[in-house]
């Protein structure tokens, strides 16, 4: 959102309508768990820059080289609801996103590597951190946790799902 100049997302600001998350183990394999995240990087209730905690020595941080989480929404009730707030201090540029799904995974580019990424448009080269996704979704491996919100469709029921990316700008 800051404009195609292969620059980072990290002065991003960021706010995540999430008070917990699924954990990972150092395979980047779900642990089954939901934990507060409270204390922790993943604590983005508030805006802030998206850099701020990237780096930090916390495990899932560790675990990950910087994000790629799920974060368990609030009020996951199936209704469209919106979850996130990103904006692009340098363009003004600010996505809000909705969705029906119970999660998001937000993942900020932890692994482009400049130097083996291949050109992008105009012959950029992308650094690490060059993006970030959210991905509305249910929780990770929640087929092998009981604990988590089922992802089995049985035969005869439908699945339907809304997510919304919505961009403006703020002058």
């Amino acid at each position: 959102m800051n404009g195609h100049d292969g620059s980072d997302i990290l002065d991003h600001t960021i706010r995540l309508k999430a008070d917990r998350f699924t954990p990972i183990d150092a395979s980047h394999l779900t642990t089954g768990d939901v934990l507060s995240v409270e204390g922790t990087p993943l604590d983005l209730r508030r805006v802030k820059a998206i850099g701020a905690g990237i780096s930090s020595d916390h495990p899932q941080m560790r675990f990950a080289s910087g994000y790629d989480h799920n974060l368990v929404l609030n009020c996951a009730d199936g209704t469209l609801r919106e979850f996130a707030l990103v904006k692009s201090e340098r363009t003004g540029i600010v996505l809000t996103a909705s969705t029906t799904e119970p999660g998001v995974q937000l993942y900020t580019g932890n692994f482009i590597h400049e130097d083996a990424a291949p050109h992008g448009k105009g012959g950029i080269l992308y650094p690490r951190f060059a993006g970030f996704c959210l991905e509305a979704q249910n929780y990770p491996d929640a087929v092998n946790h009981p604990g988590f919100p089922s992802p089995v469709l049985r035969k005869g029921e439908a699945y339907h799902q809304k997510t919304v990316y919505k961009f403006s700008l703020d002058t």
